[in-house]
């Protein structure tokens, strides 16, 4: 079979991953105001998607040969670079469909949203009164007649192509640019309610005041259109021995924000004249995606689309619960010295994680702290512990990830003030990226520094616990911390290279190390034992790994996957995957936590891990995976995997033909994360499992 019959392309797969986000947008189970946030989602998934996968294509369409397209699956840049193009149009349509479709059913639960067009004369007051004392200040108007130089757009910004025509000669329109100052006012105004909930956007405001703000000019008609440009993300660092690593990632920063255009949005009513314009004077070319839109752009603003006080048109809140082996009235160190405790987010409430950072910096006969930090909240409490720990005179060691995609500028600021702060700051490893999750506390108990640790699934970040399930395992196994001290002296010192009996390492061991278990599997399979896989992850695309399970399936393995993302293995095709059945779960949590399971003969082996089967999670990383040995928590991951694979309300099928087919399984209608929910609230009842 050629590749591209026995591979999903990675790109194409990813945007099938955003359609399932945009299912829940058009989903009328979902309550309203979260299906608008959902096309904020969408919106903002795109955006990167474009800025990192379309950018690297692009690059790619420079090169020729054999390995270009085995990168790709089988396709070359061009024609990929096209079916993206064309894919991106057709979910771009289905967007304003839906977004249409929702100011209808908004409407009719009285939450109106108004352009400058349909205004009273009360609210036409309260708009003027607003541009001129909130908005006007921020408003930069740029004019491009005749510049020597088009100005640089910001890829983070939306702007008002404005055209000013005089009848008297209109066929030199006067062209200008206004940038929406969204991130300094937001991008939602709320006007005052008339027994209704009025919304108005930002862009729509400034529209109806063009003609104040252009009143110094003399024209018969204006015209407005919402146009947006997406750059290349690329951190390109020179070579410079003389700077330092933080340097080289400022300097990128800085030629980020000019790098080159990859797509070009605009409102598809813009004027034929003013599109060839800027296709001109922004030298875009065959390959920069021109994707014609709506009336609006920047729909990741829709992810805070404003609650007017109906709660009724939101997910209910779902407040995290105790977990049943944790109590305020004890110490988290005494009870991970007993047993390992399994955080399970956002069931469980992240200020475990704080008191875990917040006891140790108290604690008198605790002596060291290291971390590895990848994302972190706006206000960190993990960083607050952190320097609490410094201050108390503990050594505390910080890995920070400099290289943190689109978190870069945040992660040098923390960089620079905890090392104010006392702290030992690691600015991650050349050439590799720390993506492991992993803290240890090193405490004085009697003789021996007695070792207690953490290892994740996802980022210390107080935001995304909220919203994104993880695992955390608290543990004083010392087949494990012994492991974890490992981690942290090779970042220190890079040249060793360390040999791990119990965890998993990348970039030197991930890959190896589950080959073996897979062929394990295949052994087992073909001695005739029970052989069985089940795995939990993000992203499947690294090729040699499909092929690694498609040769489980052909030995007769059961493999179920549950990949929420990009999956470029093709199930239940025989003779090649007949054996394999993979399901994707989109729900108002994402699904982020990766678990592996071998039946292994019976005597199950079971991780949680940092990293997915993508190449640059297995070669090019630094990631953990760690083994789960208690019987308890095995069992708890166990149930949860099988309440997520029961899903026959929000899981879908990964198949051939990537239609998002949504799974049909027999019996009562199970939405895997509410069950989940009560499986949690039903252990903290019964006390947890011994």
């Amino acid at each position: 079979m050629s590749d591209v019959k026995r591979y999903v392309n990675r790109d194409l797969s990813w945007l099938r991953f955003n359609a399932r986000v945009l299912q829940e947008a058009a989903d009328t189970d979902v309550p309203l105001i979260e299906r608008m946030r959902f096309l904020g989602i969408f919106s903002n998934n795109l955006d990167e998607f474009f800025r990192v996968r379309y950018a690297s294509i692009k690059r790619m369409n420079t090169l020729k040969g054999k390995k270009v397209k085995e990168q790709l699956g089988g396709w070359s840049p061009q024609k990929l670079l096209k079916a993206l193009t064309e894919e991106v149009i057709r979910q771009q349509e289905e967007a304003t469909r839906i977004y249409d479709e929702l100011i209808l059913e908004l409407e009719k639960e009285n939450v109106v949203i108004l352009n400058e067009q349909n205004l009273t004369h009360a609210q036409q007051r309260f708009v003027r009164k607003y541009y001129v004392e909130k908005v006007s200040p921020s408003v930069f108007i740029l004019l491009l007649n005749d510049r020597e130089e088009f100005p640089e757009l910001r890829d983070k910004s939306i702007y008002l192509a404005i055209k000013l025509i005089r009848n008297a000669d209109p066929d030199n329109p006067v062209y200008s640019l206004i940038e929406v100052p969204s991130e300094l006012i937001g991008r939602f105004v709320l006007l005052p309610k008339y027994g209704k909930n009025y919304i108005m956007f930002l862009d729509d405001l400034i529209r109806f005041n063009l003609k104040y703000a252009f009143f110094i000019y003399p024209f018969d008609k204006i015209e407005a259109h919402t146009i947006k440009i997406t750059r290349d993300a690329e951190l390109d660092l020179d070579n410079d021995v003389s700077k330092s690593f933080l340097e080289k990632i400022e300097k990128g920063l800085k030629a980020r924000k000019i790098g080159d255009p990859v797509r070009f949005v605009y409102d598809k009513e813009l004027p034929r004249d003013y599109l060839t314009f800027f296709k001109e004077n922004m030298e875009l070319d065959s390959y920069d995606s021109l994707i014609p839109g709506g009336r609006y752009h920047n729909k990741k603003d829709l992810m805070k689309f404003p609650n007017v006080g109906r709660r009724d048109l939101e997910y209910p809140k779902v407040e995290p619960v105790y977990h049943p082996d944790l109590d305020m009235e004890r110490s988290i160190l005494q009870v991970v010295r007993q047993k390992d405790v399994l955080i399970f987010l956002p069931y469980h409430t992240f200020s475990y994680l704080i008191r875990f950072l917040r006891e140790a910096a108290i604690d008198p006969q605790v002596e060291n702290i290291k971390i590895t930090l990848y994302r972190l909240a706006d206000q960190s409490r993990v960083i607050s512990a952190l320097i609490n720990a410094a201050k108390n005179g503990k050594n505390v060691t910080v890995v920070i990830e400099l290289q943190a995609r689109f978190d870069e500028e945040a992660n040098i600021e923390w960089t620079e003030k905890l090392r104010a702060d006392g702290v030992n700051v690691i600015s991650g490893v050349p050439g590799l990226k720390v993506h492991s999750k992993v803290a240890l506390v090193q405490r004085r108990e009697g003789k021996k520094l007695v070792d207690y640790a953490i290892i994740g699934t996802g980022n210390y970040h107080e935001g995304t616990a909220k919203i994104y399930t993880d695992y955390h395992l608290m543990t004083a196994d010392k087949r494990i911390t012994k492991e974890i001290r490992n981690i942290f002296e090779f970042i220190r010192a890079n040249y060793q290279v360390f040999k791990y009996e119990h965890l998993i390492v990348s970039p030197h061991y991930t890959r190896e190390r589950f080959i073996s278990y897979i062929d394990n599997e295949i052994a087992n399979a073909k001695a005739g034992k029970p052989a069985s896989m089940f795995l939990k992850m993000n992203s499947l695309s690294d090729y040699d790994m499909v092929e690694k399970l498609y040769e489980a399936n052909n030995a007769g393995v059961k493999i179920r996957l549950i990949i929420r993302g990009i999956c470029c293995l093709i199930p239940g095709i025989p003779g090649m995957s007949e054996n394999i059945e993979a399901i994707s779960v989109i729900d108002r949590f994402l699904e982020h936590s990766r678990v592996y399971i071998f039946e292994n003969g019976g005597d199950t082996r079971c991780f949680i891990a940092s990293a997915d089967f993508m190449t640059r999670n297995l070669d090019h990383r630094l990631e953990v995976s760690t083994p789960i040995y208690s019987k308890s928590v095995l069992r708890e991951i166990r149930d949860h995997m099988e309440i997520l694979w029961k899903d026959n309300v929000k899981g879908r099928i990964h198949n051939a033909e990537q239609d998002n087919t949504y799974r049909k399984v027999p019996g009562p209608r199970i939405r895997s994360q509410t069950a989940m929910a009560d499986y949690v609230a039903q252990q903290l009842r019964r006390g947890g499992r011994q």
